[in-house]
């Protein structure tokens, strides 16, 4: 079962951060090597009944959990919220969690981890993570193949390099924000994080354009409403 706990390898902490609050956070080893996560994927995958939806909204996972209530998850969750209908999107997370529909980021393992995958220097664990991530994209992918219409990933970094991968292997589109040209415009070389953050502003903008393209789009693909006066019925969906 997903929500017991394995008898895995302790975790160890190599790290500590601190919030935006002062609160310190421990910096755990890697979660994609654990059983745990492993097991939580395959209920996802075996058991995990998607609802359909015209939209996938992939977000990449955050250090404060849960997802939702960190402050880039809040803020992304702004603009999704003023650009399209809560019925027409899902969103999923995925990173060094693996693959999670937004609406169990509180079930274990999810909320009872902390890890960041861009502190790591090690090019073992990297290349790891790009595996195991590629390997359970495209098992979600596959999994949802007809569950939605679009896809769109706001993701940089090894994150965006998996989820190209997984979506190239699969045959199966993914849309990716922010572009490339934007990347390379905002790429700084001489900072700890070359691409940046997903929360500054030009990403940010184009992020807000491309959610509108896709509520267009909707619009465009929704059956017309064709209005019957006959018998005094109320209009009716084609």
């Amino acid at each position: 079962m997903a929500g017991r706990r394995s008898a895995g390898a302790p975790r160890q902490i190599t790290g500590v951060v601190e919030d935006r609050h002062g609160n310190l956070i421990d910096i755990f080893d890697p979660p994609f090597y654990r059983r745990e996560f492993e097991d939580a994927y395959r209920f996802i995958i075996d058991d995990y009944v998607m609802a359909e939806k015209e939209i996938a909204l992939f977000l990449p996972c955050a250090v404060r959990k849960p997802y939702s209530q960190s402050p880039s998850h809040r803020l992304f969750r702004r603009i999704i919220d003023g650009a399209l209908d809560p019925t027409e999107y899902q969103i999923v997370i995925f990173g060094t969690c693996g693959t999670v529909p937004a609406e169990l980021e509180c079930m274990y393992p999810y909320r009872n981890y902390h890890y960041m995958l861009g502190k790591t220097t090690d090019g073992r664990v990297r290349r790891d993570f790009h595996r195991i991530e590629v390997y359970r994209l495209k098992g979600f992918l596959e999994k949802t193949c007809d569950t939605y219409r679009q896809r769109l990933a706001y993701c940089i970094g090894p994150f965006r390099k998996a989820m190209v991968e997984a979506s190239e292997e699969t045959g199966i589109a993914v849309d990716l924000l922010p572009s490339d040209p934007m990347i390379e415009r905002l790429y700084d070389i001489d900072c700890p994080f070359p691409e940046g953050s997903l929360s500054m502003q030009g990403y940010i903008d184009e992020f807000r354009e491309g959610l509108a393209r896709l509520s267009r789009s909707v619009e465009k693909s929704s059956p017309p409403v064709i209005e019957r006066h006959d018998r005094g019925r109320r209009p009716l969906r084609a």
